[in-house]
């Protein structure tokens, strides 16, 4: 079980701030890289990447929250419906892809594809159990175990990888992983294992 009885954490304006997931996973990224902030909502990982020095494209169908960072000349602000079924349009090349409370199955694939090598994945939503709760509540919305291991261990390499109940900034049963696209050491001639007699 994760428990975190820190009290919840909020900006002066009143949004909520930065996941602490995110903000530690942050150093990772390629100083100065491009970061996709998927499902970007009011854009408090949008405005941690830029005070980090990246370049950041922060997407969500509704942009309105995002207004004050378009005129950014750091980032790139695009309305985007990522669930209208058509094919992915946000590119790749990306050295790090952000996503938090957020969970649309397909994309997974894409996400993977989008980073550049060496790209970090850094992803935090809701899992069953958190029904008890509150919302969201509807399976279609909540990870099942071990989910996001299985949907990105095989194109990328995990670094970090929990899943369990917190406290802040509400309780909720979460799951959350770190991972980089790394190429994978090529098997040594001959085959992984193989003894000589």
């Amino acid at each position: 079980m994760l428990t975190n009885c820190k009290p919840p954490t909020f900006l002066e304006d009143g949004g909520a701030a930065p996941s602490e997931w995110v903000r530690r996973f942050v150093p990772l990224i390629r100083p100065g890289g491009r970061v996709l902030d998927l499902a970007a909502g009011s854009g408090r990982h949008s405005r941690l990447l830029l005070g980090a020095g990246c370049r950041v494209v922060a997407v969500d169908r509704d942009t309105a929250m995002l207004a004050d960072l378009a005129g950014d000349p750091g980032c790139t602000v695009l309305a985007v419906d990522l669930e209208d079924g058509r094919p992915w349009a946000l590119g790749g090349g990306y050295d790090g892809i952000v996503v938090t409370n957020y969970l649309h199955r397909p994309l997974f694939p894409a996400l993977a594809e989008a980073l550049a090598p060496g790209g970090i994945l850094i992803y935090e939503t809701f899992a069953a159990g958190n029904e008890r709760f509150g919302k969201p509540s509807d399976p279609a919305f909540l990870l099942r175990p071990c989910e996001l291991i299985e949907a990105f261990a095989p194109a990328l390499l995990p670094i970090a990888f929990e899943q369990g109940i917190v406290a802040d900034p509400k309780p909720a049963v979460i799951q959350r992983i770190a991972a980089d696209r790394r190429p994978f050491p090529a098997a040594p001639p001959g085959g992984a294992g193989r003894r000589r007699a």
